[in-house]
């Protein structure tokens, strides 16, 4: 019992909390009118929104990183804010406290239906699962399982006009052993369960290969289902037609990359202004290591066809924006954008935070009276020979193309071999490391080349710095992905150490950073690290 109400005090405040602090390094709102693309400068992969009066709510694959499912909410589809998340752990606890790279939560929907909001989601393993929730800031019910299946990704639902539901979904080659075809079930008309079987009501085999992602709609009497093909980093936004659900579909490619910079523009959400007058569509495009970032492109009708972006040669085949008109909206929308920096002065983290598995007691306290973020070392799992493994990782997403983030952090190290700092998560990754050494503290950068092979780090040459004195860890992020990190004692002059580090995208996400605390073995206590606060900042 005591571990539950330790747990419910520092992770349910995530889900109740917005941060609205403006980024000093992208805003997509140009303050003219108009706005820039990608809306959302971050790895909000796989976007789903849903409009609901004048606000709109968006969600995105969240994979192993706890709180999950995300929730942003905007009222002009530029300026987003983060809310909450839908859950703060993710089930079942077993298989989710420990790191689970690319797996959890793979590409959601989020609708409204009779007054409350649902989002479904898969776990490519496990099966289909569905939650719900009154207020989309949460608290989310326990998801339940719709649906046992290997394999079964991406659902979407649609509730027909004649009290009739139905859901779509994809198949992942990886689990199912095949993919590039959607199915539609009937759905029972609250929501909670598939009836029969399954039905193939489109192949992509031919025209679209890679086919996933995708999301169900009804207008003008046609059924709709948009879909990317093509794969992630080079495809393109397919959408079906039919006046049956379960078909045949006519197919047509709505949006391609064109003649802009734009690689793979799909995969995300059709939504209209409150108006209904305008329609808008919210894709992803992967950049690597900066991961799948949000774009909003301009949408229209033409003999029931969409056609996402602009339409230069009049094919009905569009292309992505960089900039535009902002959407018609009632009311100047102030600036804001998702949450990056944080001073650690608040009664929980700020929502941008997610730990890299479900976490636990002993890994963190937030101590309102020092105003600090105190983080506890964690033993190794057993046989670790980097941080792949590591659960107590505290990680955000990149929040632009260039950046610094600094961490000002005092060390009160324990046991010998204790390693604390500044880590860029991926596939590669790189730190910038205190270890505790014969009481002394020892800084170097490590960096550590095909991590999810279990390789070892390397470490650079280290120099000493004071114990329990306050110490100023960098990273700053050049175009390309390229990073330098340094450390200062006094916050003002930093230097750097290490050479320049080619950050790399993680298991289906982009690279993230944040910190780390571990030591080699279990003992009786932990040494502590206290963080006065990480600040996001522009490159100077």
């Amino acid at each position: 019992m005591k571990f539950r109400l330790f747990l419910l005090a520092f992770l349910l405040p995530l889900a109740t909390r917005a941060q609205s602090t403006i980024s000093q390094v992208w805003v997509a709102d140009l303050g003219n009118g108009s706005y820039k693309n990608p809306v959302l400068y971050a790895d909000y992969s796989d976007p789903d929104v849903v409009r609901v009066g004048p606000d709109y709510y968006l969600t995105s694959s969240s994979f192993n990183s706890a709180p999950g499912l995300q929730i942003l909410h905007s009222r002009d589809l530029v300026n987003w804010t983060i809310i909450g998340a839908a859950f703060s752990q993710q089930l079942p606890l077993a298989r989710y406290n420990q790191a689970q790279h690319g797996n959890g939560v793979w590409a959601p929907a989020i609708r409204y239906h009779k007054k409350e909001f649902y989002i479904y989601y898969p776990d490519p393993d496990l099966g289909l699962f569905v939650t719900k929730a009154k207020n989309p800031a949460g608290p989310w019910s326990t998801p339940i399982c719709i649906k046992e299946a290997r394999g079964w990704i991406d659902p979407c639902p649609l509730w027909d006009e004649d009290g009739q539901a139905y859901l779509v979904h994809g198949f992942a080659g990886s689990r199912a052993g095949f993919k590039s075809v959607l199915a539609v079930s009937r759905m029972s008309p609250d929501g909670l369960r598939l009836l029969g079987d399954e039905v193939l009501v489109f192949d992509g085999h031919d025209q679209h290969p890679t086919i996933e992602g995708p999301k169900f709609y009804k207008r003008h009497g046609y059924y709709y289902i948009f879909a990317p093909g093509g794969g992630v980093s080079t495809g393109w936004q397919v959408v079906l037609r039919s006046k049956n659900v379960f078909g045949p579909y006519e197919d047509r490619i709505v949006m391609n990359q064109g003649k802009t910079p734009i690689n793979g523009p799909h995969q995300g959400a059709w939504v209209d202004t409150p108006d209904g007058k305008q329609d808008w569509f919210l894709h992803f495009q992967d950049q690597g290591p900066y991961g799948r970032v949000v774009h909003l492109q301009p949408m229209q009708w033409r003999n029931d066809w969409p056609i996402i972006g602009e339409d230069p040669d009049g094919d009905g085949m569009g292309q992505p924006v960089l900039t535009h008109r902002k959407p018609a909206v009632r009311g100047p929308q102030p600036l804001a954008t998702p949450a990056t920096s944080d001073e650690f002065s608040s009664a929980a983290l700020g929502l941008q935070w997610q730990w890299h598995a479900n976490p636990q007691p002993g890994w963190a306290f937030l101590n309102q009276s020092t105003g600090t973020l105190r983080v506890y070392s964690v033993p190794l799992p057993e046989g670790t020979r980097n941080l792949w493994p590591v659960p107590n990782l505290l990680l955000q997403k990149l929040p632009a193309e260039q950046f610094t983030a600094t961490a000002k952090l005092t060390v009160t190290p324990r046991i010998e071999g204790e390693k604390v700092g500044l880590v860029m998560m991926g596939l590669d990754y790189a730190t910038l490391t205190l270890t505790n050494t014969g009481g002394q503290l020892q800084l170097s950068q490590t960096v550590c080349k095909e991590a999810d092979k279990l390789s070892p780090e390397v470490a650079g040459a280290p120099v000493s710095v004071p114990v329990r004195q306050p110490v100023y860890l960098r990273v700053a992020m050049q175009p390309g992905a390229k990073c330098q990190f340094s450390y200062s004692l006094d916050g003002r002059a930093f230097t750097p150490l290490g050479t320049v580090f080619q950050a790399r995208e993680g298991k289906w996400i982009g690279a993230k950073m944040g910190l780390f605390y571990t030591r080699p073995s279990q003992t009786n206590d932990a040494g502590t690290a206290d963080v006065d606060w990480f600040r996001v900042e522009a490159v100077k």
